[in-house]
């Protein structure tokens, strides 16, 4: 699932603000929404995440140093602000009213299975989705989002040895929830 052409060479140097924001939503748009909304699994509030995420990106363009890769520094800023939504009492709110409703957990459902067909994909893709979020996030940006262990670790301020061990867990956990959800070995 490589990102062509999207890697590490994405340059905003010399565009104004506005030409920066309008290019960086095209570029990475859709990317960001996805992996938000593997962190909050609900894609209205994965959408107005993604779209603070823009505005903070926009309010922040000029302190852009260039230390880290421009897909880094957006991943970077998306990740915080889920996990800082996971937090938040809405949120809290949120998945106590969901627990009395089906309504979202259908909505979510449809659109996943829109997405990823095969069987063997969705159980996969629940598979992850069920994991805690420490583990999920390791095995989305390594796998599904082509990270190397050193970019994970500057995008979540950690150690190497802590994602890697977070990594070999998250992978016995995966294998686990997938056999639970009646994958094959």
């Amino acid at each position: 699932m490589r990102n062509q052409g999207l890697k590490e060479n994405v340059s905003i140097s010399g565009m104004s603000n506005d030409e920066a924001i309008v290019f960086l939503m095209k570029t990475y748009g859709e990317e960001i929404k996805r992996l938000v909304y593997t962190f909050v699994k609900n894609w209205q509030s994965a959408e107005d995440i993604t779209q603070d995420v823009f505005v903070s990106l926009y309010t922040k363009l000029g302190t852009f140093r260039g230390d880290s890769a421009v897909r880094s520094w957006i991943y970077s800023i998306a990740i915080n602000r889920s996990k800082d939504f996971l937090k938040s009492w809405s949120y809290r709110k949120l998945a106590f009213t969901d627990k009395f409703s089906n309504d979202q957990k259908d909505s979510a459902h449809s659109a996943e299975v829109g997405v990823i067909s095969d069987s063997e994909d969705q159980l996969l893709y629940q598979a992850v989705l069920s994991l805690p979020i420490k583990y999920r996030e390791i095995i989305l940006l390594h796998y599904y989002k082509d990270f190397s262990i050193r970019e994970i670790c500057e995008l979540l301020s950690m150690n190497e040895s802590t994602v890697k061990t977070r990594l070999s867990r998250a992978r016995k956990l995966l294998q686990d929830q997938y056999l639970q959800l009646g994958g094959e070995r």
